[in-house]
């Protein structure tokens, strides 16, 4: 007995699923050497904005190893918009629960944590600059690997 296999729905429904991901408008990650985050290391991300009728989605993320000896990090987004205009905003990134567990994804000895800004319009096209910097009293953090920014053009249901 032969048996035929019909892959055409197959075919069509991966190409659906694969159609309807897109790319992000931003990724990138900055590296720190040496696994230390100096004060005066300050992370800088330029993005493009096109379309100022989209929304975005705005995901932080830090990796620090296993060994980071803080419950949290401390940081300060700036952000300068294509006109010029300037913002400074803190904001605390919880790198374990008050149980001491990790708040973040551990996998071996990193843990990545991450901060989600949903839904954001941005008012100009242009230019826009995101720079980080570390925000504790130490001149060095230690342990951590690297931080990075993703932004994603929101996809209605």
């Amino acid at each position: 007995m032969k048996t035929t296999i019909k892959i055409g729905p197959l075919v069509l429904f991966m190409f659906l699923i694969l159609g309807c991901s897109s790319d992000p408008t931003y990724e990138k990650t900055y590296g720190f050497s040496n696994g230390q985050w100096a004060q005066n290391v300050k992370p800088s991300f330029t993005v493009e904005i096109q379309n100022t009728t989209k929304e975005y989605d705005f995901t932080l993320t830090l990796r620090t190893t296993t060994e980071y000896k803080y419950s949290n990090l401390w940081i300060y987004m700036s952000t300068t918009t294509p006109d010029g205009q300037k913002a400074r905003e803190p904001f605390e990134i919880k790198i374990t629960n008050p149980d001491g567990t990790w708040a973040g994804k551990k996998t071996g000895t990193v843990v990545e944590n991450s901060i989600y800004f949903r839904k954001r319009k941005l008012p100009q096209t242009g230019k826009y600059i995101f720079q980080i910097e570390q925000g504790i009293t130490n001149s060095i953090v230690d342990e951590v690997l690297d931080i990075g920014l993703l932004i994603e053009v929101v996809v209605a249901p």
